[in-house]
């Protein structure tokens, strides 16, 4: 007779029951704000309550950094109207793409529940390898071959790091600081204080690797790129979830899988729209730069990694809960170590960019270097990935590393405006002069910095766009 509830008339509620229906409901709205929306939703309208509901419980995901980029724009925009040029907008673009590429090795760390400080010295390690290896007057090695000699030594570096992580339990905070010190030594002792240049117009393996960051598609080939990719994207994402609805599976409603196809159109379309644009005081410079390319690449490869495949699956999974992982059969010390193998081969694809982007090496690019660090975490950390592991994508480190690069970028212009230059086109978009510690000035007849120029163009120099960033 206890088990009955006892009410004090037929219109109230029985004793002990007058809670229960909110605790199940704010349970079951917990328990749905741990479940990806897709997975709950069967129509536009329930996935964006689902989502809503994530952004509700703390789990904004790429939002806040989608906001940034918003909010520097119109600030930046209303500071000064040619702050959304074609120019200045293929100018960040450009610029981030290094920062990008570093967030995204700085997460195959993090999402293990470690982190990486060396970075931004790997990337150093790669970029000085390359541009050693292709000098005419030293081992003068084919191109290719400078670059996977480049990525191996970067991936031999990591597997050592991951080694001591991994196998004799050392904290990745203690090892890859020594590996960034290691580094920075071995930097010293290799450029011994000289310059490293890759601007010798005269040099086929030179001039391949100096328009990685400075060379261009034809307009024309940029659109067909556009048609490939988002075709063969799309056509992949429709098809995967129409595989798992004939199979029975939890799929996105097709309402969501069209927007998302429909937002990556209109992204395309408006980024080749915008390279398209002729960004030359002198000439012509307009089409898609080839490191935008080399970017996609890098992410599209880095993400099917670690969503689609099995490995992915495990580094998720020792992120969330190691021991649960381990007794689940997981390799974990295997999966910590390839985690920094890809985090410092990924970081030697930076490298490559950077020694493109910067044409010279000298033992400044140290102090640079460090600073890349806490940036490619950053970007990391504010696109969503956890410092605890377990968690995040590489899309949003992307996205953070583009809206960092652009406030930051944005904040030295204002500088220079303070300075006394009034406005983005005197102080960002100025044509660059070799100095004369480069090659380019002290071989003018020979080496040049801009003054080649592809095949079927008119005679008219290339123009460096200045980059208003911190000096190195």
């Amino acid at each position: 007779m206890s088990d009955i509830p006892v009410t004090a008339g037929p219109g109230e509620t029985p004793t002990g029951m007058a809670e229960a229906p909110l605790a199940v409901d704010l349970t079951a709205e917990v328990a749905r704000a741990e479940v990806p929306p897709e997975l709950l939703a069967q129509s536009l309208g329930q996935y964006l309550r689902a989502w809503w509901l994530q952004v509700r419980s703390g789990n904004s995901g790429v939002l806040p950094v989608v906001l940034g980029i918003v909010v520097v724009a119109v600030s930046f925009q209303i500071a000064d109207p040619k702050f959304l040029s074609a120019q200045n907008l293929v100018n960040l673009f450009e610029q981030s793409t290094v920062y990008m590429v570093l967030a995204i090795a700085e997460i195959f760390a993090l999402l293990l529940g470690e982190i990486d400080l060396s970075v931004g010295l790997v990337m150093v390690l790669g970029g000085v390898v390359v541009g050693e290896l292709v000098q005419p007057t030293g081992p003068n090695w084919p191109w290719w071959a400078a670059v996977i000699a480049a990525l191996l030594a970067c991936a031999a570096f990591g597997a050592i790091q991951g080694s001591l992580v991994a196998r004799l339990k050392m904290p990745s905070f203690i090892v890859t600081l020594g590996g960034l010190l290691v580094l920075e030594g071995v930097a010293i002792i290799v450029l011994g204080g000289s310059l490293v240049g890759i601007g010798n117009s005269h040099a086929p393996n030179e001039v391949v690797l100096y328009n990685i960051f400075w060379g261009w598609f034809d307009p024309v080939v940029g659109w067909i790129l556009l048609a490939l990719l988002v075709g063969a994207a799309g056509a992949g994402l429709w098809l995967r979830d129409a595989s798992k609805r004939r199979h029975g599976l939890e799929t996105p409603p097709r309402s969501l899988s069209a927007m998302k196809i429909v937002l990556m159109t209109a992204a395309g379309i408006a980024v080749v729209a915008i390279c398209n644009v002729n960004r030359a005081h002198v000439g012509t410079i307009e089409g898609i730069p080839y490191i935008i390319p080399i970017v996609l690449v890098v992410l599209a490869t880095s993400t099917l990694l670690l969503q689609r495949t099995r490995f992915g699956r495990y580094v998720y999974a020792i992120g969330g809960n190691p021991e649960a992982a381990r007794r689940a059969g997981v390799r974990v010390p295997w999966v910590r170590t390839w985690g920094f193998v890809l985090s410092a081969l990924t970081s030697g694809i930076a490298g490559v960019l950077f020694a493109s982007w910067q044409v010279s090496l000298t033992t400044n690019i140290i102090k640079t270097a460090n600073s890349y660090v806490l940036l490619a975490v950053a970007a990391a950390v504010i696109g969503g990935t956890s410092l605890f592991g377990g968690r995040g994508k590489t899309m949003h480190g992307v996205l953070a590393g583009l809206s960092s690069v652009a406030s930051t970028t944005a904040s030295i212009c204002s500088t220079c405006r303070a300075s006394g230059l009034t406005s983005w086109s005197q102080g960002c978009y100025s044509q660059r002069q070799p100095s004369m510690s480069s090659p380019a000035a002290a071989r003018p007849a020979k080496r040049d910095v801009r003054g080649r120029r592809p095949a079927g163009r008119l005679a008219t120099p290339r123009l460096m766009v200045k980059r208003c960033s911190p000096p190195i």
